[in-house]
């Protein structure tokens, strides 16, 4: 049996998954904000209530919005600011006394769906987060693609490729650096976009809903998916995926699967692309299941 844990901004999620990926038990806590100790503790208590009402004996994987430094055991670039350089995984191992794998949030979306889910039987599988942030994943034969920086499938973080005279600069990322993907094609940049535009102040669901009504919202997805798919393009230029899993809020978005290929087919590097995009088969669950598969996945701890 498997314990997976997915410690989001808000909330940390639990499932206990069956040897048929079945869920067994499902629960979720607040996160504790801006503590590290307590959030250590939530989770090994998540996990213990698991266990108690299960009558269960798992293994534990936690996916987390960040990364393990492979040389030191910290944690990198999470937006959970408190768990950054503390050893959240080998700290996490000595409050549970057993080995917990740990790996980052769209890694174990991406593993999930290639698992399992919508992306079972593809040898190559890119996971794309595009909710309040917008994070990736890439996995290969089953196998999470994290590489010695721990950074695989970081795309969030590169610079919108082929950046128009309007979109340079570009805005400043939480990261410190201008221009990132996230603030061009994450929920809060689709909005902050469509507000520049127009002057008008709507959420992303919002836009969406009025897509076909209101030329302007139409023209702020316009905008949005031209840049997600010059970002899917580069993905397929580098690792050529044979499918591409959206996940995150903006995955409800119907539109995309429809228009990405044809926004990303011009910058590909080849006269006739393939672009399959599709969405997850597990939707919100995905992240705490693929957290459950790491022990399939990685035969060393985290």
């Amino acid at each position: 049996m498997r314990i997976g844990v997915d410690l989001g901004g808000t909330k940390a999620e639990c499932v206990v998954l069956g040897s048929r990926g079945e869920t067994l038990w499902r629960g979720r806590v607040p996160t504790p904000r801006n503590d590290y100790d307590a959030t250590v503790a939530a989770v090994r208590d998540l996990v213990l209530k698991a266990e108690s009402e299960t009558g269960l004996s798992c293994t534990v994987g936690v996916g987390i919005p960040g990364s393990l430094i492979r040389s030191t055991g910290l944690t990198q670039n999470s937006n959970l600011t408190w768990i950054n350089r503390r050893p959240f995984g080998a700290d996490l191992s000595e409050a549970l006394d057993r080995t917990v794998h740990v790996a980052n949030d769209a890694n174990c979306f991406a593993l999930s769906e290639a698992v399992d889910g919508a992306a079972a039987g593809h040898r190559s599988v890119f996971g794309v987060i595009i909710g309040t942030g917008c994070g990736g994943g890439l996995v290969y034969d089953g196998r999470i693609v994290d590489g010695p920086n721990g950074t695989g499938g970081e795309w969030g973080h590169i610079p919108l490729p082929w950046p128009k005279p309007e979109e340079f600069p570009g805005p400043s990322c939480w990261c410190g650096r201008p221009s990132c993907m996230e603030v061009w094609v994450a929920g809060p940049a689709l909005e902050r976009d469509h507000a520049d535009v127009t002057g008008e102040r709507l959420k992303a669901p919002e836009i969406y809903a009025r897509r076909d009504d209101d030329p302007t919202c139409r023209a702020s997805l316009d905008r949005h998916i031209d840049r997600l798919g010059r970002g899917i393009a580069l993905i397929i230029d580098i690792f050529d995926p044979d499918i591409i899993v959206l996940g995150g809020g903006l995955s409800n978005m119907q539109h995309l699967y429809r228009e990405l290929p044809a926004a990303a087919a011009p910058f590909i590097n080849t006269p006739d692309p393939v672009v399959n995009v599709v969405p997850p088969k597990f939707g919100d669950s995905s992240g705490v299941r693929g957290a459950a598969w790491l022990w399939d996945e990685s035969p060393e701890p985290a």
